[in-house]
């Protein structure tokens, strides 16, 4: 497909018909970047780690946080004093 780039006040653009960002899935916001010479939207990925304050919150709030594996003790630890 050849489309037009157009004046947008101080910028350039081009018009992506809606159904072309539905089939992949940009229905608000895109993330856009430059791969060698090809200009790249996709759809934004979440932040690493996003929402893990809130579950180990909710995990904390009912009681489910105990370790899934013992602690390790090394020999002597019973006799270091801190």
């Amino acid at each position: 497909m050849i489309i037009s780039i157009r004046k947008l006040g101080n910028s350039q653009g081009i018009i992506i018909p809606k159904p072309l960002l539905r089939q992949v899935g940009l229905e608000e916001e895109a993330e856009m970047k430059v791969e060698g010479n090809t200009l790249v939207l996709r759809r934004p990925q979440p932040a690493p780690r996003a929402g893990w304050s809130e579950a180990a919150k909710e995990l904390a709030a009912t009681g489910d946080d105990a370790l899934v594996w013992p602690e390790f003790a090394n020999e002597g630890d019973s006799e270091l004093k801190w």
